[in-house]
C-alpha cells in the first residue's frame, strides 16, 4: 500500500440552478486575457445537450481517455507512444473553434462615436479572433433554452446510447444542470499524451497542472483529455487548464467556483488513496465494475492501518485529520451517493457528482400524489427509466443499479426528514429500506442540506516544509511506467520527457511578456526577470519597476524613490 493525498470535489446536482456564477468568477480569475476568450475552465452544461465543446463525449470521434488493448493492458485511445511520436507534427484530433464557439464582443465604438442622427446606431458583434463582423450562432451553453428539444437533443452523445428507449417529445423532456471543471484524475490521460511532459500531477495533493515553460504546443493533451478540459491558447501557443485554484488551496481557501457558488452545492476536501491500486482499478475489464473499483482505491482515513501508512509516506498529521473530517469520504463511500463522471474513460476522475432527484419528484407531483412519500418516490424511481438510464450513461457507464440506489437513498432522506420537520414520529423502516440507519440518514441530511462553510470545505493549508516541493512541483503519476510520456525519466522524446519542472516566482515576468508580446515567445527576456524570493523588501530591484524618466536603468534608488546621488539642494 502506497498512501497518497488527493484534493477532490463533490457537486450536488440537485442544488444547481444554472446561474453560471461559478463560470463567470472563474473566467474573471483565470481566463480573462488574450488568447483565452473562448476558454471556460468551469462551465455549466444543460442536459440533455451537446456539452462544451460540442459532442465532447463522443470518444469514437475525439479519441480521449484510455482503453484496454487485446492483452488487457491500458493504452491511450488516441494510440500508443509510437503513434504519438510519428504524428507529433501532424494536426491532432481535437475540436475546432466552431465546436467551441467563436468569441465575440460588440462594436461599442459605433455607439460612442456616432454623430447625432435620426436612427439609433447598432453595435454589431465582432469576432475576438479575427476582428471581423460575425453572426452569433453558438456559445458555451447554447443548449440551455432548448435542452431536450428535438432540435438539439439528438446530437447529445449520451442520449444517442439510450435513444431507442426514449421518446423525444418535448412535453416529456427533462433537464438538469451539470457544472464541469478539470477532473484532476488519478490516472490522467492528458499527462500521458503530452510529448514534452509539460502536464504533471503534483505528488503532494494530486492537482494536475501545465508547466508553461515546458509546453511546446503539440496539443496532444487536448486530444487525450476525454473531458476536453485542456485548452490551447492561440496567443501564447501553450496549453492551459483548470488549476483547482492551487494558490488558494495552498492557504486553506476553496476554489473560486466553490467560494462563489450560489447553490452551495460544492464540497471540497482531501481523500487518501492507494496509489499502487490505481492501475488495477483502471484496468477492470467490466465497465460496470469501474465504479466499485474506483471507490475501493480510496482509503478509510479512520482506519488505524491507513493512518500509519499515511504517516510513513510523509503525509502531515493535520492533513490526515483533514481527510478524516472531509465530507468527501462520507459522500463517496459511507453514504455512497456520489458518482464519478464517465468512469468508462478509465482516467479515475476525482470530481464526483450527486445525481439530481428533482425530475423524479416533479413527475410524481404531476400525478397529484404526495411527491415526498417514501413509497411513491421508490415506485417512481423504479418506473421512470428515462432519467435513470440517462444518468447511468453519465455516471456509471450505463449501469442503472447504482444510480437507482443513490436516488432511493436521497428519496429516503427526504421522506424521513419530512416527518421530523412536520412533528410526526419518524418511520424507521424508510432508512432500513435503503440499507441505512436512522442516524446515518440524519447525518447525511445535515451534510447535504445544513452543512456550514467549514464543513463543506475542509482544506488543510500547505506546510512550510513542503514549500520547496510546491515551488518545484514534484510530479508523480499513479500509473508510472518507465519512459511513458508525462511519467518521468527517459522517454521516447528525450531525457526528462516527463520529469519535474520548476516553477518559480520570476516566471511571472516571462508569462506576462509572452502574453503581451507580438510574437509567441521572447527568448531575450530571461535577463530581465526578477527573483522576488531574494528581495528583502528594500529599495527597487532592477527590472521590478520601469525606470523613471531621465534615470539610467540599474541606477540605485532609496525606499522613497529618490536618487542617492542627486543634488540635495533645491534648484531655484
Amino acid at each position: 500500500m502506497r498512501v497518497m493525498a488527493q484534493m477532490a470535489m463533490v457537486m450536488n446536482l440537485d442544488k444547481c440552478i444554472g446561474c453560471h456564477t461559478c463560470s463567470v468568477t472563474c473566467k474573471q480569475a483565470w481566463t480573462n486575457r488574450s488568447g483565452m476568450e473562448y476558454v471556460w475552465f468551469n462551465n455549466v452544461e444543460t442536459r440533455p445537450g451537446q456539452g462544451y465543446p460540442r459532442t465532447y463525449e463522443d470518444q469514437d470521434r475525439w479519441e480521449g481517455g484510455w482503453e484496454l488493448n487485446r492483452r488487457g493492458r491500458l493504452t491511450l485511445k488516441a494510440g500508443n507512444r509510437l503513434k504519438n511520436l510519428l504524428t507529433i507534427f501532424s494536426s491532432p484530433n481535437m475540436p475546432s473553434i466552431q465546436d467551441y464557439y467563436e468569441p465575440w464582443s460588440y462594436d461599442y465604438e459605433t455607439l460612442t462615436d456616432a454623430p447625432l442622427q435620426e436612427h439609433t446606431p447598432v453595435a454589431r458583434p465582432r469576432s475576438l479572433i479575427s476582428g471581423e463582423e460575425t453572426d452569433i450562432s453558438w456559445s458555451a451553453n447554447w443548449d440551455d433554452s432548448l435542452a431536450g428539444a428535438p432540435e438539439l437533443a439528438p446530437d447529445d452523445p449520451v442520449l444517442q446510447k439510450v435513444s431507442d428507449k426514449i421518446r423525444l417529445e418535448f412535453e416529456q423532456t427533462f433537464m438538469f444542470y451539470l457544472p464541469r471543471i478539470c477532473e484532476h484524475c488519478l490516472n490522467p490521460s492528458c499527462a500521458a499524451s503530452c510529448p514534452s511532459g509539460a502536464i504533471y500531477k503534483r505528488s503532494e495533493d494530486g492537482i494536475v497542472l501545465v508547466d508553461q515553460d515546458r509546453c511546446r504546443g503539440w496539443r496532444k493533451c487536448v486530444t487525450g483529455c476525454p473531458y476536453k478540459k485542456v485548452y490551447f491558447n492561440h496567443r501564447t501557443g501553450k496549453a492551459e487548464k483548470c488549476t483547482f485554484c492551487f494558490p488558494r488551496v495552498e492557504v486553506g481557501l476553496p476554489t473560486v467556483c466553490a467560494e462563489t457558488c450560489v447553490g452551495r452545492l460544492r464540497y471540497i476536501g482531501l481523500v487518501l488513496y492507494d496509489a499502487d491500486a490505481v492501475l488495477e482499478a483502471a484496468s477492470v475489464q467490466d465497465e460496470h465494475r469501474l465504479l466499485d473499483a474506483q471507490r475501493s482505491v480510496l482509503l478509510d482515513p479512520d482506519d488505524p492501518h491507513v493512518v500509519r501508512e499515511a504517516e510513513r509516506a510523509g503525509i502531515p498529521h493535520d492533513w490526515i485529520e483533514a481527510a478524516q473530517r472531509s465530507p468527501l469520504w462520507s459522500l463517496i463511500n459511507r453514504y455512497r451517493v456520489a458518482l464519478p463522471l464517465h468512469p468508462e474513460y478509465r482516467t479515475m476522475p476525482m470530481v464526483w457528482y450527486i445525481p439530481p432527484l428533482s425530475p423524479v419528484v416533479d413527475a410524481v407531483a404531476d400525478t397529484g400524489e404526495d411527491a415526498e412519500a417514501g413509497d411513491n418516490l421508490f415506485a417512481a424511481i423504479d418506473s421512470l427509466r428515462i432519467p435513470v438510464e440517462y444518468l447511468a450513461e453519465l455516471f456509471t457507464a450505463g449501469d442503472t443499479v447504482p444510480v437507482t440506489d443513490v436516488l432511493k437513498r436521497l428519496a429516503a432522506m427526504r421522506s424521513y426528514m419530512r416527518d421530523i420537520n412536520l412533528g410526526r414520529e419518524p418511520d424507521g423502516s424508510i432508512p432500513q429500506a435503503v440499507g441505512m440507519t436512522e442516524e446515518e440518514v440524519y447525518d447525511m441530511y445535515r451534510l447535504l442540506a445544513l452543512a456550514k462553510y467549514e464543513e463543506r470545505y475542509v482544506i488543510p493549508p500547505a506546510h512550510a516544509e513542503q514549500a520547496h516541493g510546491l515551488e518545484e512541483l514534484a510530479t508523480e503519476c499513479s500509473l508510472d511506467y518507465e519512459g511513458g510520456p508525462g511519467m518521468g525519466g527517459w522517454g521516447p522524446f528525450g531525457e526528462g520527457s516527463g520529469g519535474a519542472t520548476p516553477i518559480a516566482v520570476e516566471n511571472f515576468q516571462a508569462l506576462k511578456q509572452r502574453q503581451t508580446a507580438n510574437t509567441f515567445t521572447d527568448p531575450g527576456d530571461k535577463s530581465r526577470r526578477v527573483n522576488l524570493l531574494n528581495w528583502d523588501g528594500k529599495g527597487r530591484p532592477e527590472g521590478l519597476f520601469p525606470p523613471r524618466p531621465g534615470q539610467d536603468r540599474g541606477a540605485p534608488e532609496l525606499m522613497d524613490g529618490t536618487d542617492p546621488d542627486a543634488e540635495t539642494d533645491p534648484k531655484p
